[in-house]
C-alpha cells in the first residue's frame, strides 16, 4: 500500500486549503473535498459534497453495512497558515519515510488514513455497520463544518465516531476545552515627556499579568489531562513611542477540563480580574472539553484493533481541542485517533511518517469491522442515542 499512501497524501498536501478564518473561502477546502469525492468514487464509494458556506464544502462518503447503524470517521480539510515554514508547504517532499508540507500531519495524514480504510472496506464484504467518512471545513477556526455535518447526519443513527487528529496512534478519549477572552486596563493617555499627568495603561496591566502567572485555576487535575491552565497569549498597548498609552489589552487562553462549566469559568475569571481593576470582555472562543467513557463500543473496537496490530492501546488525553467535543455533545461517543504527533502539527517543518499513515489505515479498517483478537467479535449492539446540535458558541482553534 505504501506507493498508494505516498500518492494520496502528496496529492492532498499539494492542494492549498488554508482556513480563511473570518474571510470568504478561496475554494481550497472545496478543492480538497472534490479530490476526496473523486478519489473515493473511483473506488466505488458513493460520496457527495455539502456546501457549508459560499465556496466552502464538506464531503461525506458512505459504505453501506449490514446494519443501518453507522460508525463515523471524521477529519478536517483545512489547515493553518504557512507563515514561517522552512519547507515548501505544498511540495509534498518525502525524506526518510516522512512526507513534508502544510497539513501533512494536521490533518491530511489522518484523512488519508481514513480514505484508505474506507476504500478497502468498500472492496470487501459489507462491514457489520455502515461506515460514514466525513471531511469537514473550518475546524481550525469556527467549527462550522462539523456543526453542518451534524445536521447532514441528523437522520442517520451514528453509534460512535473516530476523529482524525495527530495522536501518535494513541486512542484519546479526553481533551481540554478552551475559553478565550480579552482583558483590558484603562488609564489616561498623555505625552511621554509629562508622565505625571497621565496614567499608563500598560503599567496598570502589569499586576494583572503577574496575578495570572501566580494563580493557576483551582479546578482539580484530570487523570488524563492534568491541570487546567490559564495563559496570556497576546498583548496590545500604545500608539507611539512618545505617547503614554491610555488602553492596554491582553488575550487570555483558559484551557478547561471535563466537568467545568464554561460560562462559570469566564464569570469567575471576570470577577477575579475585575477586583484588580481590569475589564473582561465576553469570550471570543468557547469550546467544550471531551471525555468519552473508556468502555464505549467505539473505544473498545479501536483498542482491540490496536492490540490486534501489536500496538500499544492505553487510553490517553490530549491538551488540544478537536471536532470530537462537538460530536460528543451531540450524543455520539467519540475517540480521537490518527498518525502523526501534535508537535509536528502547525510546525515550520510539518511532516508525518508514511508508515504511520498506512498503519493507521489498517487499524481504522479493523476497528470499523469490529474485528478483535481472541474471538471478541464485532462491535456490541448499542441503542440509538438521541442527538441534538450543540449550542452555538464562539469559534475555537485547534491545538
Amino acid at each position: 500500500m505504501t506507493t498508494e499512501v505516498e500518492g494520496l497524501l502528496r496529492d492532498l498536501v499539494r492542494i492549498p486549503s488554508v482556513n480563511p478564518r473570518g474571510g470568504a473561502g478561496d475554494g481550497g477546502e472545496t478543492a480538497v473535498a472534490e479530490y476526496v469525492r473523486d478519489w473515493l468514487q473511483q473506488r466505488g464509494v458513493r460520496a457527495e459534497l455539502y456546501e457549508v458556506m459560499p465556496g466552502r464544502h464538506n464531503v461525506v462518503a458512505v459504505v453501506p453495512g449490514r446494519s443501518a447503524e453507522a460508525v463515523l470517521l471524521e477529519s478536517h480539510l483545512d489547515t493553518v497558515e504557512t507563515d514561517g515554514m522552512t519547507v515548501d508547504p505544498y511540495a509534498g517532499e518525502i525524506r526518510d519515510g516522512r512526507l513534508y508540507g502544510r497539513g501533512a500531519c494536521d490533518a491530511k495524514g489522518p484523512l488519508a488514513a481514513f480514505m484508505l480504510a474506507v476504500a478497502e472496506l468498500a472492496a470487501g464484504e459489507p462491514p457489520p455497520r455502515t461506515v460514514v467518512l466525513a471531511g469537514v471545513c473550518d475546524e481550525e477556526h469556527a467549527y462550522r463544518g462539523v456543526l453542518h455535518l451534524l445536521e447532514t447526519l441528523a437522520d442517520r443513527p451514528i453509534v460512535g465516531a473516530i476523529v482524525g487528529e495527530p495522536t501518535g496512534l494513541v486512542p484519546a478519549v479526553a481533551h481540554k476545552g478552551v475559553v478565550r477572552y480579552t482583558v483590558r486596563t484603562r488609564g489616561r493617555a498623555g505625552h511621554s515627556s509629562r508622565p505625571e499627568e497621565a496614567v499608563n495603561a500598560i503599567t496598570l496591566m502589569a499586576p494583572v499579568i503577574a496575578h495570572l502567572a501566580a494563580h493557576a485555576p483551582t479546578a482539580p487535575p484530570h487523570r488524563l489531562l492534568g491541570p487546567a491552565t490559564r495563559t496570556v497569549t497576546r498583548i496590545r498597548g500604545g500608539t507611539g513611542p512618545n505617547t503614554i498609552p491610555g488602553v492596554c489589552e491582553a488575550d487570555i487562553d483558559r484551557r478547561t477540563l471535563p466537568g467545568e462549566d464554561l460560562d462559570t469559568v469566564w464569570r469567575d475569571d471576570r470577577a477575579e480580574l475585575a477586583a484588580l481593576g481590569a475589564e473582561v470582555d465576553p469570550p471570543f472562543t468557547v469550546d467544550p472539553a471531551l471525555e468519552t467513557a473508556s468502555d464505549a463500543d467505539i473505544v473498545t473496537a479501536l483498542r482491540d484493533a490496536l492490540r490486534d496490530h501489536g500496538h500499544p492501546y492505553e487510553l490517553q488525553g490530549m491538551p488540544f481541542g478537536t471536532d470530537a467535543s462537538k460530536l460528543a455533545r451531540a450524543g455520539i461517543p467519540t475517540v480521537v485517533f490518527g498518525p502523526g504527533r501534535v508537535g509536528d502539527a502547525h510546525a515550520a517543518k510539518e511532516s508525518v511518517g508514511l508508515g504511520e499513515v498506512e498503519l493507521a489505515a489498517r487499524i481504522v479498517k479493523s476497528a470499523a469491522r469490529g474485528r478483535a483478537p481472541k474471538g471478541r467479535g464485532e462491535l456490541r449492539d448499542q441503542p440509538q442515542r438521541t442527538r441534538s446540535r450543540p449550542p452555538a458558541e464562539g469559534p475555537p482553534t485547534c491545538a
